[in-house]
């Protein structure tokens, strides 16, 4: 009788695609459980005969089960790269997402190198958008806002561990942060109660994903509080969903914005807006 062998590094990899995972998800998990770094995907090219120890298994088994259970992969790894950075993650906050460095690439066109201007990032969870702002405009005066202590906590841990000076106030929305602002932006809650989507998304905290009953009651708030907060000629940067960009547009129109425009992400879906506070 054949003893049990231990599985290889290629073994891994056919398992995790058998059960339809993503290649690149089954990639960053299976180096997570050997301990190697993350991006270093041609080193599994290159050892793919090895074999795993019992521990490296049991890593591997525990992270394949939670990514199959729909846990995100930035969760269990805790790390997700955004605009440049690495950043810890966990489920006190919104797994960062590719879509909303749109977002980060429209503020910095605004935000002029050397300029010390003050931007406030709004709900900014992990701190991806604040912290990416900072690392690339140093001169400006990064402040980033979240209601939730817990969220507010990983932001400030990663500003502390990039070594960069993002200001992080606990805030419902604008409450707390009088400005004056020259620009702001955010990526805030705008998930319809009760859409069908939500199911896909229970590991992360409900209270980041939906914005009422359509989905654009926090949208609201933050545009009737941004006139009081920006200067004149300052920004307001939205991020929001696939079928929004005519609403949040309708409703900067009615609050007094001018230049008001839409922004595509990487699917050519309309996925961030913005407009100017007039003079």
């Amino acid at each position: 009788m054949a003893t049990h062998a231990s599985p290889s590094v290629a073994d891994c990899m056919q398992q995790a695609l058998k059960q339809a995972l993503a290649r690149v998800d089954a990639q960053i998990l299976l180096l997570h459980a050997l301990a190697r770094p993350l991006h270093d995907r041609a080193w599994l090219l290159a050892h793919d005969a090895d074999l795993l120890t019992e521990a490296q298994q049991h890593n591997w088994d525990q992270a394949l089960q939670r990514r199959l259970q729909g846990e995100p992969v930035a969760y269990i790894t805790g790390l997700k790269d955004f605009f440049g950075l690495t950043l810890h993650v966990d489920a006190r906050v919104l797994d960062p997402r590719p879509d909303t460095e749109i977002l980060v690439e429209w503020a910095l066109q605004l935000l002029p190198a050397g300029q010390a201007a003050c931007v406030l990032d709004l709900g900014t969870g992990s701190g991806a958008v604040a912290l990416a702002l900072q690392h690339q405009r140093p001169a400006a005066q990064v402040t980033a806002v979240d209601a939730s202590s817990a969220a507010l906590a990983v932001a400030s841990a990663n500003a502390q561990r990039l070594n960069l000076p993002v200001q992080c106030v606990l805030s419902h929305w604008m409450d707390a942060v009088p400005g004056p602002f020259e620009l702001i932006v955010s990526n805030p809650p705008y998930v319809a109660e009760g859409d069908p989507h939500l199911s896909a998304l229970t590991h992360e905290p409900l209270s980041a994903l939906t914005g009422g009953a359509d989905g654009l009651d926090d949208i609201r708030h933050i545009i009737a509080q941004a006139p009081s907060r920006l200067t004149a000629g300052g920004w307001l940067l939205l991020e929001h969903g696939w079928d929004q960009a005519s609403a949040v547009q309708d409703l900067l129109r009615k609050a007094g914005f001018v230049q008001i425009q839409s922004r595509r992400d990487l699917g050519g879906i309309e996925r961030c807006t913005g407009a100017v506070m007039p003079n």
